[in-house]
């Protein structure tokens, strides 16, 4: 039995404040909408990859989600990892840098950490 990874869901407090954010920071394009009964639904992705990241926001919950520890993270990879880090600094969303480890990450309006990592290519 196989199983294919489809999508994450994380909770947002405002919506269009994490559209505009995973725009701009990493390209993610709304693909589909579900909205209804206390929620919205927004999927988000682009061309590279058919694993969305959902978005809910719960009508009853405007205040953004207590994350703990918040070790869990997504990773997205660039083939221009320098452009994307300047990119990332210049919104000022870049909450670590690991560079012995060449990946950093960004933080989006809810306190997500999103790790960056540059494109792996084989060895020759």
């Amino acid at each position: 039995m196989n199983f294919k990874i489809v999508h994450n869901n994380i909770n947002i407090s405002r919506l269009e404040d994490s559209l505009d954010f995973y725009a701009k920071a990493l390209g993610l394009k709304e693909t589909r909408r579900i909205a209804g009964g206390g929620f919205t639904i927004v999927y988000l992705g682009n061309d590279l990859s058919e694993h969305l990241l959902e978005l809910t926001r719960l009508d009853d919950h405007p205040q953004k989600y207590d994350l703990g520890d918040n070790e869990i993270h997504l990773a997205l990879e660039t083939d221009d990892f320098d452009g994307a880090l300047r990119r990332h600094k210049d919104m000022g969303c870049v909450c670590y840098e690991n560079p012995a480890m060449g990946v950093y990450f960004i933080e989006d309006p809810d306190g997500y950490w999103l790790e960056i990592l540059p494109s792996r290519r084989p060895a020759r």
